[in-house]
């Protein structure tokens, strides 16, 4: 059952095919268990209808109004790292709320990419190109199983931490039970906040993987298309009509790679908009809350929870980067390649493909940011212009 589990993280020997839907499994996997891949048809379809609507509506919805209200009508019972910890989880939330809608609504677009990539699959035909495949397969699904290790440590040291000390977890506003009168009634609370905050963690990390994942893939196919070019007209056996064919395949390999940058470029686009717009405030109430007020075991709870903030955009903006590199790669690959003695149309035809391949293949946040190191970093600064503002006004002592 482990090995059976934990396989495609490693890579499939070369005499079995993969293809690049394999790397997605893990991620769809996830989706199934939340509610977001209906069956076709029957009754089983409204069914699972129905357990997408308690995902949904705990996950998110419920989860967004609970800590609204508990600020409004329970703000005075919260001490300050108790309310940290809720608020920096409750501008996440309200985040993940957003990015899972504008991810469920676009889902049919993973799809279209799989598709492109399905054509791209066919031109790994090398016991080279096949074992590069394997490798980007099998890291893209253990990606995948970090983030999850990752979330669901945060969800659990932060659910323990705090039951254990006496308090509900995440403070989530409850008008059905009072946590308050007996050590059951806290236990009950807190095993339902941990269950909602499962869906809610869940959710946000198919709405921070999905990107990775699909991109990782992409820049594997790159790769291929990298030493396909190097060894253009490299072969002495081809003609040079086979020469012109092979490089006409590159070109198609590149449009399709391009194509499926292009078929997922609105959903990143506003995913990582939300997620820029809310790393620096979010991590800079962790980290006042770290730094000021936590003891030991929430504190490691919190550290837990700014790994998994950090995680939302930095693999992705660093992955983003080489991308960028492997533009600039293949552009230098074209030049250096054997076309000094090519026939006129092969020239032409490679001046052409050089063009194309100069221009970047950059992803933009909300259309305005790119998706960059450079980005990430300055968002993520005004974090520190926060703690920055409560040491220098003593903040934190007021707070005590």
């Amino acid at each position: 059952m482990e090995s059976s589990l934990f396989r495609l993280i490693k890579p499939a020997p070369l005499t079995e095919p993969v293809s690049s839907r394999i790397g997605c499994i893990y991620m769809y996997r996830a989706m199934w268990l939340m509610g977001w891949l209906p069956p076709k048809d029957g009754l089983i379809r409204y069914l699972y209808n129905c357990w997408t609507f308690v995902t949904f509506g705990f996950g998110t919805v419920y989860l967004s109004a609970g800590f609204a209200m508990s600020y409004v009508l329970e703000f005075n019972n919260f001490t300050p790292d108790e309310f940290l910890t809720s608020l920096q989880v409750a501008l996440n939330v309200f985040g993940t709320a957003v990015k899972a809608t504008i991810l469920y609504r676009n889902l049919w677009r993973l799809t279209k990419t799989e598709d492109i990539m399905d054509g791209l699959d066919k031109r790994a035909r090398s016991d080279s190109d096949r074992h590069k495949m394997h490798i980007i397969v099998a890291r893209s699904n253990l990606v995948f199983l970090i983030f999850t290790i990752v979330y669901c440590v945060y969800v659990g040291s932060t659910f323990l931490s705090y039951v254990f000390s006496g308090r509900p977890p995440w403070s989530v506003y409850n008008p059905f039970l009072d946590w308050h009168k007996s050590t059951r009634n806290l236990w009950i609370q807190a095993i339902f906040e941990y269950i909602i905050m499962s869906f809610a963690v869940m959710t946000d990390q198919l709405a921070d993987t999905y990107l990775l994942v699909f991109l990782i893939i992409i820049r594997g196919h790159f790769d291929v298309l990298k030493d396909h070019v190097r060894n253009l007209r490299m072969d002495p056996d081809m003609s040079e009509q086979d020469n012109y064919e092979e490089i006409v395949n590159c070109i198609k390999d590149h449009k399709k790679i391009k194509e499926c940058c292009n078929m997922l470029r609105p959903v990143i686009s506003g995913t990582i908009f939300v997620q820029f717009g809310l790393i620096g405030s979010v991590l800079g109430l962790t980290l006042i809350n770290v730094f000021f007020f936590s003891n030991l075991w929430r504190g490691l709870a919190s550290f837990m929870f700014v790994v998994a903030v950090l995680m939302e955009t930095f693999p992705f903006c660093y992955t983003c980067n080489w991308l960028l590199d492997d533009c600039d790669d293949l552009s230098n690959a074209l030049f250096q390649s054997k076309w000094i003695d090519a026939e006129l149309r092969y020239k032409s035809t490679l001046t052409h493909f050089m063009h194309q391949a100069q221009q970047p293949i950059l992803f933009m946040a909300g259309g305005i940011i790119p998706i960059t190191m450079n980005s990430n970093i300055s968002v993520a600064k005004f974090a520190f212009s926060i703690i920055t503002i409560v040491r220098e006004m003593n903040l934190a002592e007021q707070f005590k």
